[in-house]
């Protein structure tokens, strides 16, 4: 998993993930794929949140749930979530499947770099909203 991570941001930094446009690209990708369970606020309360099997949890406290610490490398393995065995009742989807079966490129890139270039883009936006 580390060795992923580590791809990822090596990644991420090759591409210029990490930037103003960067942000702005996860907030899109989270409101199209998270805001439907975790809200437009990230709070845990979409509208799809209350028919769920399990509680959804407010994305904006991940920091405070780790002594402070943002968990980066744990938020991109929930996100991606291909090497993770659900439990019984889970309801998140494996977006790294999702992701990289509808990637599309115009320079090239492969279908894991797209997925993997989504994935860090909602990571990097869910740290920015972290209270």
């Amino acid at each position: 998993m580390k060795t992923t991570a580590f791809v990822s941001a090596l990644l991420a930094s090759l591409l210029g993930v990490h930037s103003v446009a960067a942000d702005s690209a996860g907030e899109k990708e989270y409101m199209i794929a998270c805001a439907g369970c975790h809200g437009e606020s990230a709070k845990g309360d979409g509208p799809v949140a209350a028919v769920l099997n399990v509680a959804t949890p407010d994305l904006t406290g991940l920091a405070a749930r780790n002594k402070g610490t943002f968990p980066f490398e744990y938020t991109l393995f929930m996100i991606d979530r291909r090497n993770l065995i659900p439990v019984h009742g889970d309801d998140m989807p494996i977006w790294g499947d999702r992701f990289q079966a509808s990637a599309t490129s115009q320079r090239g890139e492969t279908a894991e770099m797209v997925a993997r270039g989504r994935m860090l883009s909602l990571v990097y936006y869910l740290e920015s909203i972290q209270q």
